[in-house]
């Protein structure tokens, strides 16, 4: 009975980042492939291919790919990756640049226009901030190396000045001052505008209740047509290994990852943020949601304005009580 039990479930690859709070995903009636790859090469096949059953996606492509008419992925509301992104902009030596307004008609660079951490980081600029985001000089390249190009197609009419640079770096010319400024998640020489970034993060959530959502787990969507229970049990096997994870956190006897203070960090989160600091699902991440989905439209990387409950497999938008 157990062989048979064992040959009767259905087997998935999921292609993800090696993140402490997914390491012991236990999905139930699922024989599950587990490749931890570098994000980069996760990104690059799975858009590129749809190699994997299940994939890390960047938050930006997932709806760009979700907006379109005949779209070939679903996702889970699974938030594998968050990063505040007042540290993501740096300023080029003797910029001159002291505040957010300042960048207003600036030479900006951008890894990509469509990245997820410059959608969120333009869109905090814009709404928090009042800055003119068609006032700057967008100049996008690599950031450490040259060629890099969109993954998305925007609109030809976009009403923002970007300049492809495709023989350059941001590394490269905000050090030889050809930028003021630029806006990535991945580090770059010069000073941040928010030198304080934590602060300025910690108040930007209490007044927004905006945590940004980088990458989000999705399935192709043949997958999860073929057998639709998938997507709740991958859910309920994301969430409860999360649960693990800081539960490990908070405790203070071991030192379940190589840095000290931990437990004092998580309280302190746990303080701003809620019991579950780091939650899936739509309701506790609505804030989020609505926030992200604005700036993409706003800025062309979205065709049209989605609701949340589009983005996700339905059957993982409600629960069963007791």
């Amino acid at each position: 009975m157990l062989c048979q039990y064992y040959r009767m479930r259905i087997p998935l690859t999921l292609a993800l980042s090696p993140y402490e709070h997914t390491r012991d995903l236990r999905p139930r009636g699922i024989d599950l492939n587990l490749l931890e790859l570098q994000i980069e090469e996760i990104f690059y096949r799975f858009t590129r291919f749809r190699e994997f059953d299940v994939s890390e996606m960047s938050s930006a492509k997932m709806v760009a790919l979700l907006a379109g008419e005949k779209p070939d992925i679903i996702a889970l509301p699974v938030f594998v990756s968050r990063v505040f992104r007042h540290s993501s902009i740096y300023l080029a030596k003797g910029s001159g640049i002291r505040q957010p307004k300042d960048l207003e008609g600036r030479r900006v660079g951008v890894p990509e226009w469509s990245q997820t951490a410059g959608i969120y980081a333009r869109g905090m600029l814009a709404h928090e901030y009042g800055v003119d985001l068609k006032s700057i000089d967008w100049r996008q390249a690599g950031v450490r190396e040259a060629g890099r190009v969109e993954k998305v197609s925007l609109p030809k009419d976009l009403p923002f000045r970007i300049t492809p640079m495709p023989q350059a770096t941001l590394t490269d010319m905000i050090a030889k001052g050809e930028l003021d400024a630029v806006i990535s998640a991945r580090e770059v020489p010069g000073e941040r505008l928010f030198p304080d970034y934590r602060a300025a993060e910690a108040a930007y959530f209490r007044k927004t209740r905006i945590f940004p959502i980088m990458h989000t787990v999705v399935m192709r969507r043949a997958v999860y047509e073929k057998n639709r229970w998938v997507a709740m049990n991958l859910y309920q096997a994301f969430r409860e290994a999360k649960q693990r994870s800081l539960e490990r956190l908070r405790e203070i006897g071991l030192s379940h990852l190589p840095l000290p203070w931990l437990p004092e960090i998580a309280r302190d989160w746990r303080d701003l943020m809620g019991e579950d600091f780091w939650p899936y699902g739509i309701e506790p991440n609505r804030p989020t949601l609505e926030a992200f989905l604005q700036y993409a439209h706003e800025q062309g990387v979205c065709r049209r304005r989605l609701a949340p409950e589009e983005l996700f497999a339905p059957e993982t938008l409600e629960s069963f009580k007791i």
